[in-house]
């Protein structure tokens, strides 16, 4: 998608503002954050699909610029800067690279191999190795792709008559002689002055007798730090110091990496200074040759030295891109692999599809499907039509309908005399799932059970023989499902909800307790299609884009904490007109960590204080389950008009008569949670609000409030989530088996991954064994992925 003239022309206007900011020595005298919440407003006025992908390309300076080192200052415009240009076409990506402004380090004959232990390096040894081990680098391969997070620019060596306080600087010159004075007692205080022929600066160390004791008077040096000003003398404090004529420290574009205790960056620099050019040559290559000539990437060995020691930023990026497209490649290719897996494994269950299953199942719902419903079913019945099982992700924002869909999954399996199993991430969920299968399909004679943790061991007993010996055709539960001694006797169809809740075992477990049955995997958690490339790239997607007809859209209001008492009148008018209310807060009880409001306080104030009137009903995520099913059946049923709760009832929960939400502390809860929230009113035919009350301490928890406010489509709130938050923590993906990179950034190489994806695409279909001979890395780095219990997200 090409940008507008108008949208280049912001692009190219932030580029040359950034680059004079970085030019100043990245000491925020253009005042960044000001500058981009300025150019948010201008970036607001383009179309909504080129807003956002204008402020995708600047997702790290919306977290904020001036609060950064100078360093993360650096490092973000650098990045920022880049990506924003590439965006824009203002500059064009090279297609070979370019000569590098500083050679690349010296390689020196290699004495070990890649899967040496580390300890054996020059300049290691046991002790360091240890140390070396807490950051998971057992070997020298691990050493060489332990990668930096980011790098300074220590090119330019100023002359010290031309510093700028308040930049970080490089000067090289000669050293004075030490003074050393006392200020206080148990303060000792090191200066050296560093002179050229330009003028002089102070280099000066607290508390360090030991940073300084191999200094001679007269020896030539680097330093490498922020400038200050003290009464009209310049002054270095703790500096960072390079003798010689290696330029590992200074002179050069100089590598960040992540450390451990007793670790530091000028001992590790020094390490790979050594190693990589040593040893990346020797690193195979898994992207075969003609890939990399197709797109003019250079091989792995020299990309890793440019990432790690680059000659210039165009170099470095170069190389990133290279080492990024790796890691998006691989992924693609297991999940090629996955579904030539699925694909060649044959069907074992065989559904009489001489039945009108859909016709069937329509007559008996006490409502028209929307067409969304109706299309997502007809694709159901024509994955049951083909030689291998249903293997489908179901998405759909929240009140859409998934649950008619799951119900008519396990109405197909029951007509042809299978059995069914719909796994939930909370009790609460199964037991709304539960209720409503059971009112939808028990009248046509489906048998239906719950199976939870908390049911006692005679009721769970019940169940286990009713599944062995198909006295139940459906059970609904949740991870007690995927238990010990839980056997179906014709498990047909397998149904996870909220599938981002679980891991990727957790659902093969429960596949396992059948012979390959069909799968239909559904979350009301919307997944921008860049993720879904990379999540769900083996499975057949479905998207249910229809409310019910009668859904009136939400009205919601972003309030600070100053206009509760307006919040809780609104609150109190709507009970007396027949109505009820939720109030979620974010924890069960206070914590020394997080000042947040309580729910058991918070819930005794709102029943004795503010809503005397009412019956008000508590529900948290320690109670028992029979104590949640509780309250909540008597908030169904309007005992309590009003429901104080955590989170528990983030999903699944439906409860009509529910028209107003006030969510507590909105400013701590992910935006996607808050749209989940949300979700649990307008379920009925009256008009309902949602009111996200808090004080926003972040640039980020003010996006949020803004954007919760202003988008109710569920898929723009998980594209505007995915912006804020970042691929790697969005919705929790790192806990669920997601793929973590370490170079590639699913926002900014989104043409990355197509490729990728078209190259493992074209490799399967050519040769999906990889047993051509250019394959041979390519085989050895997936078999190495699979060895490792690499958890992918399927």
């Amino acid at each position: 998608m090409t940008l507008s003239p108008r949208a280049c022309e912001l692009a190219e206007a932030l580029v040359v503002q950034l680059r004079k900011e970085y030019q100043d020595g990245c000491r925020d005298r253009y005042q960044v954050d000001l500058l981009v919440q300025r150019w948010q407003i201008a970036v607001d006025q383009l179309e909504p699909a080129e807003g956002r992908r204008l402020l995708q390309s600047i997702r790290p300076l919306l977290r904020g610029y001036h609060g950064l080192g100078m360093g993360e200052r650096q490092h973000t415009l650098v990045e920022t800067g880049q990506d924003l240009a590439r965006l824009a076409g203002i500059e064009r990506k090279p297609k070979t690279a370019a000569p590098p402004a500083n050679s690349p380090p010296p390689a020196a004959k290699a004495s070990l191999e890649l899967d040496s232990e580390v300890m054996y390096l020059k300049g290691v040894g046991p002790q360091a190795g240890a140390r070396l081990h807490k950051l998971g680098i057992h070997n020298v391969r691990d050493l060489i792709l332990h990668l930096p997070r980011r790098w300074e620019d220590r090119t330019t060596v100023r002359p010290i008559g031309s510093l700028r306080p308040g930049a970080v600087e490089t000067v090289q010159g000669k050293l004075g002689s030490l003074k050393t004075k006392s200020p206080r007692r148990g303060m000792t205080i090191s200066e050296i002055p560093l002179s050229d022929p330009t003028g002089t600066v102070i280099l000066t160390w607290f508390n360090q007798p030991h940073a300084i004791k191999s200094l001679q008077p007269g020896s030539s040096v680097l330093a490498v730090g922020k400038v200050e000003e003290n009464y009209g003398q310049l002054q270095i404090n703790t500096p960072e110091l390079e003798t010689g004529d290696e330029h590992i420290q200074a002179g050069r574009i100089v590598p960040v990496y992540p450390l451990t205790g007793q670790m530091s960056q000028k001992w590790l620099r020094k390490v790979l200074f050594q190693a990589v050019p040593t040893y990346a040559p020797k690193l195979p290559d898994p992207i075969p040759e003609h890939i990399l000539q197709r797109h003019s990437f250079p091989r792995k060995g020299p990309a890793v030295v440019e990432f790690h020691w680059p000659g210039d930023f165009t170099r470095r990026d170069w190389a990133r891109r290279r080492l990024a497209f790796e890691e998006l490649f691989l992924v693609q290719m297991e999940l090629a692999e996955q579904r030539k897996d699925r694909e060649t494994e044959p069907r074992k269950l065989f559904y009489d599809l001489s039945k009108p299953l859909l016709d069937s199942f329509i007559q008996r719902l006490p409502f028209a499907p929307t067409g969304a419903q109706h299309r997502v079913m007809g694709q159901i019945l024509k994955d049951l039509q083909r030689d291998v099982p249903m293997n489908r992700l179901l998405q759909g924002d929240v009140g859409a309908g998934k649950t008619v869909v799951a119900a008519f999954a396990a109405w197909c399996a029951f007509q042809s005399g299978y059995q069914s199993a719909i796994m939930a991430p909370t009790e609460i969920l199964s037991e709304q799932h539960y209720h409503k299968l059971q009112e939808l399909l028990e009248p046509a004679g489906v048998r239906c059970a719950r199976l939870s943790g908390s049911q006692k061991k005679a009721e769970k007993r019940k169940v286990y023989e009713g599944l062995a010996n198909h006295s139940i055709d459906l059970v609904v539960g949740t991870h007690a499902l995927i238990q010990e001694g839980v056997e179906f006797s014709k498990l047909g169809t397998v149904v996870v909800d909220e599938q981002h809740k679980f891991g990727v075992m957790q659902r093969t477990v429960l596949r396992q307790k059948g012979h390959n049955p069909d799968l239909l995997v559904m979350t009301a958690t919307p997944i921008p299609r860049t993720l879904a490339l990379t999540l769900y790239g083996d499975l057949e997607v479905s998207r249910l884009d229809e409310l019910p007809p009668g859904r009136q859209p939400i009205h919601s209001e972003s309030v600070p904490f100053s206009e509760r008492r307006r919040v809780y009148d609104e609150i109190r008018q709507q009970i007396n007109e027949g109505r009820q209310a939720y109030i979620i807060c974010p924890l069960v009880e206070e914590t020394e960590k997080v000042e947040a409001t309580a729910a058991v306080e918070e819930a005794e104030v709102l029943r004795t204080r503010v809503f005397p009137e009412f019956s008000v009903g508590l529900l948290h995520g320690r109670m028992k389950g029979a104590d949640k099913e509780k309250v909540m059946q008597d908030f169904r049923q309007g005992v309590h008009q009003i429901l104080i709760s955590t989170t528990v009832i983030e999903v699944g929960v439906d409860v009509p008569n529910a028209t107003v939400m006030l969510v507590q502390d909105a400013n701590r809860f992910g935006l996607a949670q808050l749209h989940q929230l949300r979700g649990r009113v307008g379920r009925g035919k009256h008009q309902s609000r949602c009111i996200f009350m808090g004080d926003a301490k972040s640039e980020d928890s003010a996006r949020r409030l803004k954007a919760i406010a202003r988008l109710s489509d569920g898929f723009e709130v998980a594209e505007e989530d995915l912006q804020i938050r970042g691929p790697g923590d969005f919705y929790g993906l790192r806990q669920s088996g997601f793929p973590e990179f370490k170079v590639a950034d699913l926002l900014r190489d989104q043409d990355l991954l197509e490729i990728a994806r078209n190259e493992a695409q074209q490799i399967m279909r050519e040769d999906p064994e990889l047993l051509h001979s250019e394959h041979k890395h390519l085989r050895g780095a997936l078999e190495n992925r699979v060895n490792r219990s690499a958890e992918l997200v399927h």
